[in-house]
């Protein structure tokens, strides 16, 4: 991961970089406000770790300028105020975690790991999938080509589906019995291809470009050409 130390002191700036270094993170150590809010500004960073009292500008103003500018990295507020006062007015002004010094190195990688996590294992869900000219709306069930309207029974929407999560992947029998049907196994039917057939049918009649192709023996793909 690539952190942002913004520390004005030597010793634990210093510290800092050649921790998360070792750690195998790389890490960009600046020693004062306006060097540090330049930094969060002009380059991704997967978390700012920062001291509350910094030269030039002080951490808890470059938190309210980044929030303000909508900048939503994590960021790890340090300082040697640790009364709840001043953790609330940390946590207030946008910072994601507060750690008081003098602190431990295995709790602030921990509390950044957390911090990451968090930012990056929820992102929005997806409501609506698109290809080509085809489309899918998840929350209607929907589905559209060229603004036509495609009506689908649940199994060949589900299909549908399957194909456009995967686009100009191969998809065997097995694979699209697994996920539409919950088969573990091939049951010996021909299933798939009739489900196949009628949503091909139903997708690409009218249209020149065909989108769901055969590959015999191999499986279905969506693709262009």
């Amino acid at each position: 991961m690539h952190f942002l130390v913004i520390e004005d002191d030597e010793k634990i700036g210093g510290f800092l970089a050649r921790g998360l270094e070792q750690e195998g993170h790389q890490a960009d150590w600046v020693k004062n406000g306006f060097d540090g809010l330049a930094h969060a500004r002009d380059a991704h960073h997967d978390a700012l770790i920062l001291d509350r009292m910094l030269p030039g500008i002080d951490g808890l103003e470059i938190i309210r300028r980044l929030r303000a500018e909508k900048l939503n990295t994590p960021i790890l507020v340090l300082s040697a105020r640790s009364s709840v006062e001043d953790r609330v007015a940390g946590l207030g002004v946008g910072a994601d975690d507060y750690l008081t010094k003098p602190f431990s190195f295995a709790e602030l990688v921990a509390r950044l790991n957390a911090l990451v996590r968090r930012t990056t294992a929820a992102p929005e869900p997806t409501t609506r999938l698109a290809y080509a000219d085809l489309t899918l709306d998840l929350l209607t069930r929907r589905a559209t080509r060229a603004g036509r309207t495609i009506d689908l029974q649940a199994k060949e929407f589900a299909l549908l589906e399957y194909l456009m999560r995967n686009p100009e992947r191969v998809l065997s029998k097995t694979m699209i019995l697994s996920r539409v049907w919950d088969y573990a196994f091939d049951p010996q039917t021909n299933v798939v291809d009739v489900l196949v057939s009628r949503v091909r049918t139903k997708v690409d009649k009218g249209f020149d470009r065909k989108l769901i192709h055969t590959l015999r023996g191999v499986g279905y793909v969506l693709r262009k050409d």
